[in-house]
C-alpha cells in the first residue's frame, strides 16, 4: 500500500469561475492545485466574441492572488450570431482554446445557446478548418424526452450526425454521466474525447432523492442509476486517453441551491484531488490517476503537459464545509465518506 503519490501537477478540463465577488471568491480554490483550466463563457451576458474573452480573462487574472500560478484558457459561447471571422481570430492569437456549444436551455445562463444546429454549421466547418475544438453540453431539450434520457438522446439525435457533418472537427464530450455515452465514446476516433466530474463518480440519483431532495447534490446533466456511475468509474480509471478530468465544478451561493427551483450544479474544486485519490484507489487504480487528472486532457487539446508537481499524502483531508464569498455562502461538495488523501504541493 502507498501513502503517497506524486503527480504532474493537474488542470481542469471544465469550469465555472463566474464573475465579480464570486470569481474572486472561488479562483483561488482551483489554483490551489490546478494549473489550467476551460473556463466556461455562460456568464450574464455570456463571452461570445473575442473581445468578450479578451476582458474576462484580464478579470480572471486581476482575481488571481499573489503567489498563485494558475492559466484561464479562455472559450466562446456558440451562438447562431457567432461570427467565424472573429472567432478565427481569436483562435489564431491564441486566446482561445475552445467554443462551447449549449443547446438552448439545457442548464445554468444557457437561453442564449443554440436552437437550430444547421445555423451554426458554417462555424463548426471553420473549426474543423483550423483544429478549434468544440465543447458540448451532450442533452436534448424536448419537454417530451425524460431529463435521465436527455444525454442518451442528444448523442444519436445530435452529437452522431454533427460528427459525421463536419469531419475533422475535434470535439469534447463534456461532464459525461450514462454508460451510453461511454460506449459511444469508446468507438470513436481519437477526434472525441469525455470530461467526467469528480461528482458523477461519486453519487447517482438516488443521493439527490432518498431521504429527501439534497439540492447540493442536484447538477445538469443529472446524476443517473448506479449502472452508469460504476460505468463512469471504469472508464476514468481505465486509463484510456479519451477520458480526463473536467469536474463542472459550479458554484452557486447556498440561498441560489436551497429554495423551491434550485440551480444546478456542484461545486467541487476546493475538494477534487482528495476524492478522486479515493475513488482510484478503491478501484485499484491508483497508478491511472495521473493520466485522468494530468495526461490525457493536454493530449487531447494538443497542449503540453505541466512540469511542476502536486503530491497526495496518505494522511486525513481537511476541507471547509462552506467557501466565503461577496454574494453568500457556497457548500463545498460533500462526498459522503471520509478523505485519507490530503494534497501538498510541490514543484520540481
Amino acid at each position: 500500500m502507498t501513502d503517497s503519490l506524486t503527480l504532474r501537477r493537474p488542470d481542469d478540463w471544465h469550469l465555472h469561475l463566474r464573475d465579480g465577488d464570486m470569481l474572486r471568491a472561488v479562483l483561488p480554490e482551483t489554483a490551489r492545485h490546478f494549473a489550467r483550466a476551460i473556463i466556461m463563457p455562460n456568464l450574464v451576458p455570456p463571452v461570445v466574441t473575442g473581445a468578450d474573452a479578451l476582458a474576462y480573462q484580464a478579470r480572471i487574472l486581476a482575481a488571481l492572488p499573489d503567489g498563485m500560478m494558475f492559466e484561464p484558457l479562455m472559450t466562446l459561447y456558440l451562438t447562431e450570431d457567432t461570427d467565424p471571422d472573429d472567432m478565427r481570430a481569436a483562435h489564431a492569437s491564441g486566446l482561445i482554446k475552445a467554443v462551447k456549444l449549449y443547446p438552448a436551455g439545457a442548464t445554468t445562463n444557457s437561453a442564449s445557446g443554440v436552437r437550430d444546429f444547421a445555423r451554426v454549421q458554417p462555424v463548426l466547418d471553420a473549426m474543423a478548418e483550423i483544429g478549434l475544438p468544440l465543447c458540448l453540453h451532450g442533452e436534448v431539450t424536448d419537454h417530451d424526452v425524460d431529463i435521465f434520457d436527455r444525454e442518451a438522446v442528444f448523442i444519436d439525435k445530435i452529437l452522431d450526425p454533427l460528427r459525421r457533418a463536419t469531419p475533422g472537427l475535434k470535439v469534447t464530450m463534456e461532464h459525461i454521466t450514462t454508460k451510453d455515452a461511454v460506449d459511444y465514446a469508446r468507438a470513436q476516433d481519437d477526434s472525441l474525447g469525455a470530461t467526467i466530474t469528480t461528482h458523477h463518480l461519486v453519487i447517482n440519483r438516488n443521493h439527490i432523492l432518498v431521504g429527501g431532495i439534497k439540492p447540493h447534490y442536484y447538477c445538469l446533466p443529472v446524476a443517473k442509476r448506479e449502472e452508469h456511475r460504476l460505468a463512469l468509474v471504469e472508464a476514468a480509471t481505465s486509463g484510456e486517453a479519451r477520458f480526463f478530468l473536467g469536474t463542472d465544478s459550479a458554484p452557486h451561493s447556498d440561498d441560489l441551491k436551497e429554495n423551491a427551483c434550485g440551480c444546478a450544479g456542484c461545486f467541487t474544486a476546493t475538494n477534487t484531488m482528495s476524492i478522486l485519490a479515493e475513488v482510484f484507489e478503491a478501484a485499484g487504480a491508483l497508478d491511472k490517476l495521473e493520466a485522468f487528472a494530468s495526461l490525457n486532457g493536454p493530449a487531447h487539446y494538443g497542449l503540453p503537459v505541466n512540469q511542476d508537481t502536486i503530491t497526495l499524502r496518505r494522511t486525513p483531508a481537511s476541507y471547509p464545509e462552506k467557501i466565503i464569498t461577496g454574494v453568500g455562502e457556497v457548500t463545498v461538495f460533500d462526498p459522503g465518506f471520509p478523505l485519507n488523501w490530503s494534497v501538498l504541493p510541490s514543484s520540481v
